[in-house]
């Protein structure tokens, strides 16, 4: 029998809280809530069934949505998707560059979020879910090591780096295409709109978190090229092991 997706929901609003619960638990998935950061972290630290999904408010009493974000991705790649009743272009950016893999404004249609929760999961859920999957688990390119299957990428030192789910999709979409320019709207059609708008610098914003974890030091050739009016080329070469 196939499990539930457990989401966390993170709501200091008790109403919203219990309505997004049942909402979810309506539609297949198995739902735990938190009003705060301390019971969020109770909830991720139980023994019980894991977490796969935390949908995490902005707007939280104590440590705000964002902090919570910090906190959670520097120890974990758990999908986050940020519930805001803001939907300023700044607030969207700075979920993104946090690493949060989808961001949803409040008001927004119930199926409308569960259509994006599981959207999320899918791409979280393995190669399958990737854009243009290689026929080997493995890919290298400038000394780096991207075992497919586990979503692990190793540096050229054997360290394991983390990528969020919309990093993972981006370079995969450059090291299925390397040498050729990809715009902005062939990545968000590759990422299936995990990074954003097509009318602001969301994937701009994704690239760059992306260059800091895998172009090399000061000084050297860059991994990804920026294309002035065009988007984007990888140009390093790639392989299959």
């Amino acid at each position: 029998m196939e499990t539930e997706p457990h989401v966390l929901i993170v709501e200091d609003d008790g109403e919203v809280r219990q309505l997004l619960a049942r909402h979810l638990r309506e539609n297949g998935f198995a739902a735990s809530t938190a009003r705060d950061g301390r019971e969020m972290r109770e909830v991720l630290r139980a023994g019980g069934a894991p977490v796969d999904l935390v949908l995490l408010d902005v707007m939280l009493p104590g440590a705000s949505g964002m902090d919570l974000l910090k906190e959670i991705r520097a120890t974990s790649p758990i999908p986050v998707v940020m519930l805001t009743a803001r939907g300023e272009e700044t607030d969207r950016v700075l979920g993104l560059e946090l690493g949060a893999d989808d961001y949803i404004t409040k008001p927004f249609g119930r199926r409308e979020l569960v259509a994006r929760l599981r959207a999320v999961l899918r791409r979280a859920g393995g190669p399958a879910e990737a854009p243009a999957p290689p026929a080997s688990p493995l890919l290298t390119f400038a000394g780096w090591t991207l075992h497919v299957g586990r979503r692990e990428l190793t540096s050229p030192e054997g360290a394991l780096v983390d990528l969020s789910g919309s990093e993972f999709d981006l370079l995969m979409a450059f090291l299925a295409h390397p040498q050729r320019v990809l715009g902005r709207d062939q990545l968000l059609e590759v990422g299936r709109r995990r990074i954003g708008d097509a009318f602001d610098r969301s994937v701009d914003v994704q690239v760059s978190r992306l260059r800091r974890k895998i172009e090399p030091v000061e000084g050297a050739a860059p991994l990804i090229k920026t294309v002035r009016g065009s988007g984007y080329v990888f140009v390093a070469e790639v392989g299959r092991a």
